[in-house]
Order: structure tokens, then sequence, then C-alpha cells
């Protein structure tokens, strides 16, 4: 059975600035109806599941290009689905983020064409540069895999950032919204990470709970998003600038990642 669009769902995605064609697809190949329904069951999860609270979301721009950058944790990417879903569902007008989906999506059937239909797309440089250059709001977790595999003791923590966000930034003149997922590593604590039975399915591991299967519980989460922060360069930059631009960004991720945790 096709899953039903929801009438706030319809009404959000008519919205959206976006050049859609006569048959409701734009350049990059999202459809409509695609987008339509996957943000109708995401916003069950989003609204009753997991209870979503958001702060800040007004530091998100309304038009124009931006960059989202936060920390990961939870086994899957279920921190990201809730941006996306913060995205469409907090924002007027509506927004549709998107993100730099890993290599190895492409692997698995009918989930590259079903990702690519919503708007996320392999995390190659150039996907990503034109987007911004076309004035999207790019969604990227810096620390990639390594941050979905934080076991349930790491959750809150952050590995080390990537450089190549920061020099797209700086390429493309595009401010940085830092932001913070709190709740999505109690939602799937990992207690355990099968790298070999993951490479077997072709992804970078399988995560195991205590209940074994990667299911999420009900746990409740927050997203709290702050001031952009804006660099100036081009991104040819030493390594050494670039990279004390990527630990401000990173400071300012942990700094909202304390604030969500004190909150009650």
């Amino acid at each position: 059975m096709a899953l039903l669009i929801h009438p706030d769902i319809a009404a959000r995605v008519d919205r959206l600035e976006i050049p859609w064609s006569s048959v409701g697809v734009d350049p990059y190949g999202v459809e409509k109806v695609t987008l339509s329904r996957f943000f109708s069951g995401l916003r069950w999860f989003y609204r009753h599941y997991f209870r979503v609270r958001v702060t800040g979301a007004e530091h998100i721009p309304a038009r124009g290009r931006g960059m989202l950058i936060g920390n990961h944790s939870g086994g899957v990417a279920i921190d990201g689905a809730m941006v996306l879903a913060s995205c469409m569902l907090e924002l007027e007008p509506p927004r549709l983020a998107q993100g730099m989906a890993e290599k190895f999506i492409e692997q698995i059937p009918f989930a590259a064409m079903t990702t690519s239909r919503c708007g996320q797309f392999t995390g190659l440089p150039e996907n990503a540069e034109r987007l911004l250059r076309d004035d999207r709001l790019l969604m990227v977790f810096p620390e990639g895999a390594r941050g979905t595999a934080k076991l349930y003791h790491q959750r809150d923590s952050l590995v080390d950032f990537g450089t190549g966000f920061m020099r797209l930034a700086l390429a493309t003149g595009t401010p940085i919204v830092p932001f913070a997922v709190c709740g999505a590593g109690d939602a799937l604590p990992t207690v355990y990470n099968a790298y070999e039975i993951g490479r077997a399915f072709g992804v970078p591991y399988l995560p195991f709970t205590p209940w074994l299967l990667p299911i999420p519980v009900p746990a409740k989460i927050s997203i709290h998003y702050g001031e952009p922060l804006r660099f100036e360069g081009t991104g040819r930059e030493d390594d050494e600038i670039v990279h004390s631009y990527v630990e401000e960004v990173k400071s300012r991720v942990a700094q909202l990642i304390e604030f969500g945790r004190s909150q009650p």
C-alpha cells in the first residue's frame, strides 16, 4: 500500500521554494511526490515517537545558501532524519535540507534511488558545491561514519571533524549554522559495532544494542541550532588556518551539546 501523504506535509512541500517542473521534479531529480511521502512518514516519528524539541531554528537562513554542521551519534542516522524533519516542520517558509549520504548507500538496493529522490546525495565535493551555489541548504556531519559508530558512553562526545566542509564554505561564501542533536544515542544505545559483519552487508559496521537489533526506542530527542558563523577566505588557505576555523565550529557544537544536556 502506498504511503499516504499527510495534508500538512503536502502543504509544506508546496511552499518549498524549489523550481519544480510540470511533473513535480526539480533539477536535481528530487520528486515532489516521493518527498511528500517521505516526510509524511517522518512526521509521525518526529512528532510522536521521538517527540523532538527544537531551539534556535530562527538561526537557519529563511532563503539562500546555508550549511548545517552538527554532531553524529546513535548507530544509524536518526539524528540526520530528525534535522531534515525540523527544517521541513519548524521553519516558515519550510526548507529542504539536503545531506551528503555515505558512499555505501549506493550499494544498497533501492536506497540510492530513494535517497536521491528525497534530495540526499552521495557525499562528493562537486555535488555539495553545486547545491550551495544554487542557494540550497546543506546538512553535513563532519564526523562522518565515525560519529554514528560512537558507543553509548561516547554518545555526547565529538570525534575529529573533517576539513572539507570548511573549505567548501569558504569557497562558496556560505554561512555555517552549528547544531547539536541530543538523545539520538539514547534512542539507539550502541554497545558494540560489528565491523566484519557490516562489511559483509556492504556497510561500514552493524551496530548492536542491549536488545541486539538496531531498532530505536522512543527516547526524547532535542535539536539546538546556534547563531550562524561566517568565515572569510577562498577555500585555498593553509591547513593550519582551515583547522583553526574547524576547531571553532567544533567548539561551538560542543557548547550546544552541553546546553542541550542541561535542559530538562
